[in-house]
């Protein structure tokens, strides 16, 4: 009978978040294939858990996923760990996961921390809806191609990017993208964790002045209607309160039009009725 392949997520920044239930297979299986072993020992002896442990990255990926199928064939339990979040995710994982699922071995995943998610959920930008990038690539040209082929894209964009590729990055998005909302994060979950929200603009001149230190996530706001068709509305050039004001005198009924800016907007319902009322009071009081 084969062993199992146990999927783990560890912690991306902070040693806290890492589950019970991690620690208990930890201690349990004969194995632990670890994409860095020297941050895998840091975790491990951080806990007192002395499961061996063996390399398994990018490098030797190929050549030692066989070696760790045959393990786990003979019913040695083994963890899959990267080097920080969720293995196969930017990470090396694949070729094992896919190997153990042709060999038919029973493979189970330990849920935990992942940093697309983690940016994704602080970002504040529509989440219901996401494509995730990972990398892009180092060739201008081909990093150009693919943000073109994602200009319509509407669903909210998710990226990985090096800080010596960030400033390059982002003036290629500001480019084809426009001013879109965006929002950079790093050191998640750390003491010095960061994050700059703004626009692609923004967030460029930042980086500009700032540098870049660390690896990214990097969060932008996808297409709206006005990005797809190349035209440009006549309520861009308004206010909140001019739009909802527009969109009455075209027919709308006030709870329509705030509904309708809202949606045109990417900002919450709410945020725009509350804003039209306070400017409502606000000119009742002055009077």
């Amino acid at each position: 009978m084969s062993g199992t392949l146990y999927i783990c997520s560890t912690p991306i920044g902070n040693m806290e978040d890492i589950t019970l239930r991690a620690l208990r297979v930890f201690k349990e299986v004969d194995l632990i294939a670890a994409e860095d072993t020297r941050t895998a020992k840091k975790l491990l002896n951080h806990y007192e858990i002395n499961t061996p442990v063996t390399s398994y990255h990018e490098h030797n990926e190929k050549n030692k996923a066989p070696k760790i199928i045959e393990l786990l064939l003979e019913g040695r339990n083994i963890a899959l760990i990267s080097e920080a979040g969720t293995p196969g995710i930017s990470d090396p994982g694949y070729e094992l996961i896919r190997e153990a699922v042709n060999h038919g071995i029973k493979i189970t995943v330990i849920p935990g921390p992942s940093a697309l998610i983690s940016g994704l959920v602080v970002s504040g930008l529509p989440m219901d809806r996401f494509a995730f990038e990972g990398f892009l690539p180092r060739k201008r040209s081909q990093r150009r191609q693919i943000l073109e082929n994602l200009k319509n894209e509407p669903r909210t964009l998710i990226f990985y990017e090096s800080p010596h590729r960030l400033e390059e990055t982002l003036e290629d998005m500001k480019e084809i993208f426009n001013d879109r909302r965006a929002v950079l994060a790093r050191e998640l979950t750390k003491i010095y964790e960061e994050i700059l929200r703004g626009n692609l603009g923004e967030l460029l001149a930042a980086v500009r002045e700032k540098g870049a230190r660390g690896e990214y996530v990097l969060v932008v706001e996808g297409a709206k209607e006005q990005d797809q068709t190349g035209e440009i509305e006549e309520w861009q050039f308004l206010g909140v309160k001019e739009h909802v004001k527009l969109l009455v005198k075209k027919g709308y009924t006030k709870a329509e039009a705030v509904k309708e800016a809202a949606r045109l907007r990417g900002l919450p319902k709410g945020d725009v009725y509350k804003y039209v009322t306070e400017d409502e009071l606000n000119e009742e009081n002055s009077n």
